[in-house]
């Protein structure tokens, strides 16, 4: 009996390993940004994608975890991957910019697959930069910005998940509202500005005047600083909270903790899954399946997209939605499913415009049923 504990004991140490990138051979690998596959967010939503993907298509697949969050170490578990047998690589998040401009030219024979890398993010790899962080010269003056044939990545129209949360929380009858970024990168810029483009949409529909508290973190995790901040905002009547930026979320979460009518809006993914001690009215997502099992399907197929920076949203697949909120666990009451399908009906046909110019200001997006309530609007906390 021992033996056999022993020994099954050996089998689920080989098959753990083998997951994270052991010793077998995966022609699909995934490599995690700085977190891992039980984060509830990226990591886990691509991960998941891909293992479904490939074991309904008869392919081998495993996740390579970095050691550390830095771009050396993402691209030497790239390099793990394809020396295990990796054809197609899967990379969430922009933090993988630098390891793209890494390895897109030296595995020319292996396809590239990235989620939420702008072709802004890439190529800024190819520079130097001043002290401000602005660039200078070119790396190497051999060597162009570019993204390479085996390359893809998709981002996303933020600017749409944005104003459908803005929108739907002032439907709900949400009226004191707030949007926490993180840093100010376009793809929060564009969360945040068409959230404050759906509040005023949906506070001139129904008639109603909404207060408005608007401001980014400067960081992606939450601290004491930021909760101090978002416990002046609940003291001075805000109630719902949209926080857009990784882990800064934790401090939104903190603040309205047991105070009755408070709630937050999760962002990329469906946070109502993460979160227990808050209510989440909602979340506004990108649809990581979907923009996954469609790269999948193009390295499995013609491979069209090589070289290019995809924006998937609403008007993408009419049968898609890669943006959009969770039907299925919204708390939301008084905002219905065929509110919500008329609503994305109008931004598909045209008939409702969201701007992603995210040069526009707060104060430029909202008309006379909208009142910004906190100094330093659109500016940083840190």
């Amino acid at each position: 009996m021992k033996k056999l504990f022993l020994s099954l004991l050996a089998v689920l140490a080989i098959f753990l390993f083998v997951g994270c990138g052991g010793n077998s051979s995966s022609e699909i690998a995934m490599i995690t940004d700085y977190g891992d596959i039980t984060d509830q967010s990226f990591n886990q939503t691509t991960w998941e994608a891909v293992k479904e993907y490939a074991k309904k298509n008869n392919k081998t697949y495993a996740y390579y975890k970095p050691t550390g969050d830095s771009t050396a170490e993402r691209v030497a578990k790239i390099e793990q991957a394809i020396k295990k047998g990796a054809k197609v690589v899967v990379m969430p998040g922009y933090a993988f910019a630098g390891a793209i401009y890494e390895v897109q030219d030296e595995y020319k024979d292996v396809k590239f697959i990235a989620l939420d890398v702008s072709q802004w993010d890439i190529e800024d790899q190819f520079y130097n930069h001043d002290e401000k962080g602005n660039r200078t010269t070119l790396k190497d003056a051999n060597n162009p910005e570019h993204i390479s044939s085996n390359v893809v990545s998709i981002v996303f129209q933020e600017e749409e998940a944005g104003y459908l949360a803005g929108y739907a929380a002032v439907k709900n009858g949400e009226t004191k509202l707030g949007f926490l970024g993180g840093m100010a990168v376009p793809a929060v810029q564009r969360f945040g500005l068409g959230y404050v483009q759906g509040i005023a949409a949906a506070a001139k529909e129904k008639d109603v005047n909404v207060d408005l508290w608007y401001v980014y973190g400067g960081q992606f995790f939450g601290d004491a600083t930021i909760k101090a901040a978002m416990d002046k905002w609940v003291q001075d009547g805000c109630q719902t909270i949209f926080a857009c930026g990784g882990g800064i979320y934790t401090s939104v979460v903190d603040a309205i903790t047991g105070k009755e009518n408070h709630k937050l809006i999760g962002v990329d993914t469906d946070q109502s899954k993460t979160v227990t001690k808050a209510t989440v009215l909602t979340s506004a997502m990108k649809g990581l399946t979907d923009a996954t099992v469609a790269c999948l399907d193009e390295f499995y197929g013609d491979w069209t997209v090589g070289g290019k920076v995809l924006t998937y949203g609403l008007k993408t697949d009419t049968n898609k939605e890669f943006v959009g909120l969770p039907r299925a666990t919204w708390t939301m009451k008084n905002f219905t499913i065929a509110d919500y399908d008329k609503v994305i009906a109008a931004i598909r046909s045209g008939n409702v415009k969201i701007s992603a110019d995210t040069t526009a200001t707060v104060e430029s997006l909202i008309n006379e049923k909208v009142t910004i309530k906190n100094e330093n609007v659109g500016g940083s906390i840190k």
